[in-house]
């Protein structure tokens, strides 16, 4: 275990995180904020249970049609001096988002959204881009298609423990669902993947209700806080307490680094804790 091999060899230089983005879907629902959650294989540093989201890549770097807010308005939102490094997060962001679920946030320009999303023809393109075949560049120019980064807002930022072998230095992300689109998972990987209403999962945080239903030998009998990571969890919290999609996306957040501690508890086991801003997020959260 890496939290137990950590502590017995003592502090040491933890790895290098790798950059990596996070969207969190949202809509409206008549039992509260919802989002897109899906299963993510292989220990990914975002969860076994999270948003959709993956590294950053170089290829990000070759979009140039964007419409909203500049690099360096972004750069100054993400609250980094990088604006390269700010561009390439909102590029992997949407990027993976159309990966994994098929929501694209683009359109022709400023004021319109692409349509008509589904279909084998746009399956491939998806694939294609997953599998490093194409890259989202070559499909946006393809279609004449600009980022619409205006749709997306900073939600927060987090990075991985000292003590994991795989770490991510993660930006998240909020957007609404477009009305012309709906998810749909990834033909070749696509396990799991619904609308949660974030109430009700929090309700059910300390059942295995999520993790029997999504029925793998990783997930089933282990809880909310087993299948996520403090992010997931601290994100579903704020969301259950948002007055609907527009006051959660409208909500000020200041800028700042989260990144949860190794903690013993008192039956031996082990914790992440990390500290949130009360007036912004809440308590202090320990998760198992």
């Amino acid at each position: 275990m890496a939290a137990q091999a950590w502590l017995d060899f003592g502090e040491r230089a933890p790895s290098k995180p790798r950059f990596a983005s996070s969207v969190v879907l949202l809509k409206d629902s008549p039992t509260g904020l919802q989002a897109f959650m899906t299963y993510r294989p292989g220990g990914s540093p975002l969860g076994t249970v999270a948003f959709p989201g993956g590294t950053v890549e170089s290829a990000d770097d070759d979009v140039t049609d964007w419409v909203g807010p500049s690099p360096a308005q972004w750069a100054k939102s993400l609250g980094t001096t990088n604006v390269d490094l700010a561009k390439r997060h909102v590029v992997a962001a949407i990027r993976e988002t159309f990966e994994e679920t098929g929501i694209l946030l683009a359109g022709p320009d400023a004021a319109s959204m692409v349509e008509g999303v589904s279909g084998p023809e746009w399956m491939k393109a998806r694939e294609d881009i997953a599998s490093q075949d194409a890259t989202f560049a070559k499909l946006l120019e393809r279609r004449g298609l600009a980022l619409r980064t205006d749709l997306l807002k900073p939600l927060s930022h987090w990075v991985g423990p000292d003590f994991a072998h795989r770490r991510f230095d993660t930006r998240y992300f909020a957007a609404a669902l477009p009305v012309s689109q709906q998810p749909e998972l990834l033909a070749s990987k696509g396990v799991w993947g619904r609308w949660v209403c974030a109430s009700d999962i929090l309700a059910a945080r300390a059942t295995s209700m999520l993790g029997d239903e999504i029925g793998l030998p990783g997930t089933v009998g282990l809880t909310l806080g087993e299948l996520s990571v403090p992010a997931v969890e601290i994100s579903l919290e704020k969301m259950a307490a948002a007055r609907g999609c527009i006051a959660y996306l409208n909500h000020k957040r200041p800028s700042r680094e989260y990144k949860p501690d190794l903690v013993t508890l008192s039956d031996g086991s082990f914790g992440l804790e990390v500290s949130v801003a009360p007036a912004s997020e809440g308590a202090a959260c320990r998760e198992r």
